[in-house]
């Protein structure tokens, strides 16, 4: 049972971090109307580094399609990780609007890399 929770939740936080790297690319989700004016001026911030946001939305493609194929699974777990590093400092430096849902998508991923903590021992060693 744990399993096949590990792996709905897997698959929703990869299908979720794939679409957010395709929209980087893409863009086809409008931005919020209502965002703060220090999110406004981070996002700001960010889009003056040309390659900045290509690279996150890279990252967010690979890793989130990485995440969804249990054999892969760590490997996108890895890549997410500074970007949801990324995403928690914002969600609680910059505007705590969104820290609920990117608390839990934290614990989703912590979940997921604790399942694979045993491929990960070699880096430690």
């Amino acid at each position: 049972m744990k399993s096949k929770i590990l792996f709905i939740l897997a698959l929703l936080f990869g299908l979720m971090f794939a679409n957010a790297g395709l929209n980087k690319f893409l863009n086809y989700m409008p931005m919020p109307e209502e965002m703060s004016e220090a999110l406004l001026k981070d996002f700001q911030a960010m889009m003056e580094i040309s390659w900045l946001l290509p690279l996150v939305g890279l990252a967010e493609l690979i890793g989130g399609i990485l995440v969804i194929i249990p054999k892969t699974r760590a490997l996108g777990a890895l890549i997410i990780l500074p970007v949801m590093v990324g995403i928690l400092l914002v969600n609680t430096v910059v505007d705590t609007s969104g820290f609920v849902i990117a608390l839990g998508l934290a614990i989703i991923l912590g979940w997921i890399m604790y399942e694979n903590r045993h491929k990960y021992r070699p880096i430690f060693q």
